[in-house]
């Protein structure tokens, strides 16, 4: 047994030996328990640079005024290496401003990377407070990557350069104030082995204020030095008035720095980046890290439908009106030019709804300053046969702001397009086709709605001279059906012109408006027809007096009582019959 720990005692002092540094190997943090500190992707930094750590957070409060930072604490694992030189600087607290309940914050915090550090990952402590000094105060862990700087040989020790520049070392991060101008040196050192002759430190510039963060008024900031000696350190002055929509927090500023390491030499080209902070407006939410590109951070004009109209006011299917629009410029100062609003029509059935009936779908507008209008007038055609709704132009600008070019959008206003109701009658069935008065005909037709709008409330009325005025609701009939009619007419007089009888038939659209179609036929009244005899009318036929004849006499008298007796009869029944 002793033995075998005499083995692995020599194994340990072994390992111990090869590998001097694994006890303070870097180690990853796991952040997924974190509760506010939050990376989508882990920063990469080199060893003896300026990197910058970008991270969000989402607290489950509000912030007034926020700040955070790098901390370091000296009773950590001894196990666990700080990867960032420890200066000021690097433990400063940042000013982070206001942070919502449940909103992404974005925060990027700046520091130099020491240069003796191993590669590998590491976890460095960070924290949110509400002061500046004390405060409560949040702390988690994030995590970072750390590579080593370029080397020549295994033992990873940095060969010097012939030339290399190092910008603003042991300097702090320059830092302004909007509407302040920022006036500041960076200190240009030149760290390898040769002097360099013909130097120039050309800044990179963007008008983007979420890149660039100040206002570009000189033609120039280049800065020439004729040379620069091993060891040397040179200021680069600049002033800068800060742009009025830069937000706060940390922009990385880029040098290319060209330079030639003998007198007739090539010319060579280095890139350096420095950090500046901007306090200025904060920004509510953002997923954007300070000095990356967001395209809806610049400012635009903002270019809406002020009104429209059309003339003539309702747009049928199948004809030409004229389109009205009034485009405004609703921003309070940005002014908008070359501008282009190209028209696109809504389809139906894969063609578009309206086409241009004279001149181009698109329109040139030179400027449109802020708060001001402009009038757009077109002359277009509604296809024939689409369905009675509204249809869409979608309005395509195309335009140039002082802070944003080839700038984008789109707006839409709605046309309604009307179709005019058709329809057609069937025959007519009339039964009988002549009446006396008092009697009825039975009237049967259909009614076809042919357009394609529905017809409501559909009705049909008759009237004439002749005939007791009637009336048939037939209700809404949709496109492509039909209607059915079925009626009885009651004469009332007697027919005294041609026999035409009126039919009016009504509908409504879908706003009630009435629309009235008239027709007609034909169907005669007569007299009332003679049901009845009455006998006691009737003459009696004239006999020749021949003489008397007594036999006659009682005969005919008995045949006068039987008739007396006959009409007394008839006259009763019709008497009981008119009163039935």
């Amino acid at each position: 047994m002793n033995g075998v720990k005499k083995v692995l005692g020599i194994f340990m002092i072994l390992l111990m030996v090869i590998f001097p540094q694994m006890e303070s190997f870097a180690k990853l943090r796991n952040i997924e328990s974190n509760n506010v500190f939050h990376q989508d992707k882990i920063p990469v930094g080199k060893t003896g640079k300026m990197m910058s750590v970008t991270f969000y957070v989402e607290t489950g409060s509000d912030y007034a005024d926020a700040w955070a930072g790098i901390a370091y604490d000296d009773e950590e694992d001894e196990n666990i290496e700080f990867p960032f030189e420890l200066t000021s600087e690097t433990t400063d607290r940042k000013h982070v401003g206001k942070i919502s309940k449940g909103k992404k914050k974005s925060i990027t915090i700046s520091a130099r990377v020491r240069r003796d550090i191993p590669e590998g990952y590491y976890g460095i402590p960070v924290y949110l407070a509400d002061d500046k000094e004390g405060g409560r105060g949040i702390q988690e862990y994030i995590n970072v990557y750390i590579q080593k700087s370029a080397t020549t040989d295994s033992s990873e020790s940095e060969a010097v350069k012939d030339v290399e520049f190092t910008l603003g070392e042991g300097q702090s991060t320059p830092r302004g104030k909007y509407p302040d101008v920022l006036n500041f040196g960076l200190n240009l050192a030149n760290t390898g082995k040769l002097t360099a002759f013909d130097v120039t430190a050309h800044m990179v510039m963007d008008k983007d204020s979420t890149v660039f963060p100040f206002e570009i008024n000189d033609a120039n900031y280049d800065r020439h030095f004729d040379k620069i000696e091993s060891g040397g350190v040179t200021s680069l002055d600049y002033s800068f008035a800060i742009q009025k929509n830069t937000y706060t927090g940390y922009y990385p500023i880029k040098l290319e720095i060209t330079y030639r390491d003998s007198t007739e030499g090539e010319i060579k080209k280095t890139e350096e980046q420095f950090f500046v902070h901007i306090q200025n407006k904060d920004k509510d939410e953002t997923t954007t890290s300070p000095g990356e590109f967001n395209p809806n951070d610049r400012t635009k004009a903002r270019i809406v439908v002020d009104s429209y109209r059309t003339e003539p006011k309702d747009v049928y299917a199948g004809e030409t009106f004229d389109l009205i629009i009034v485009m405004k410029n609703a921003s309070a100062s940005v002014a908008a030019s070359n501008i282009l609003f190209t028209l696109e029509s809504e389809k139906a059935n894969d063609s578009a709804v309206f086409s241009m009936e004279e001149g181009s779908s698109s329109h040139a507008v030179n400027s449109l300053p802020a708060n001001q209008t402009t009038e757009l007038r077109l002359k277009m055609s509604a296809r024939a046969g689409v369905d009675q709704r509204s249809y869409s132009i979608t309005i395509n600008e195309q335009y140039d702001s002082p802070e944003y070019k080839n700038a984008t959008d789109k707006v839409s206003v709605d046309i309604p397009v009307r179709q005019v109701a058709r329809m057609n009658i069937g025959s007519f069935e009339i039964n009988p086709d002549s009446i006396s008065v008092g009697d009825d005909a039975n009237i049967t037709f259909q009614i076809n709605n042919t357009g394609k709008v529905v017809l409501y409330n559909l009705m049909a009325k008759f009237n004439a001279d002749s005939i007791k005025e009637n009336e048939a609701y037939i209700g809404n009939v949709k496109p492509g059906e039909s209607g059915n009619v079925d009626v009885n007419l009651t004469g009332k007089a007697v027919t005294a012109d041609d026999g035409k009888i009126n039919l009016t038939i009504s509908y409504e659209d879908e706003n009630g408006n009435i629309t009235e179609e008239t027709r007609d036929f034909i169907l005669n009244v007569n007299e009332e027809a003679e049901t009845d005899i009455d006998i006691t009318d009737q003459p009696m036929p004239e006999e020749e007096n021949k003489g008397f004849n007594p036999l006659l006499v009682i005969i005919g008298g008995g045949l006068s009582s039987v008739i007396i007796a006959s009409a007394v009869i008839l006259k009763k029944r019709k008497a009981k019959k008119e009163q039935m």
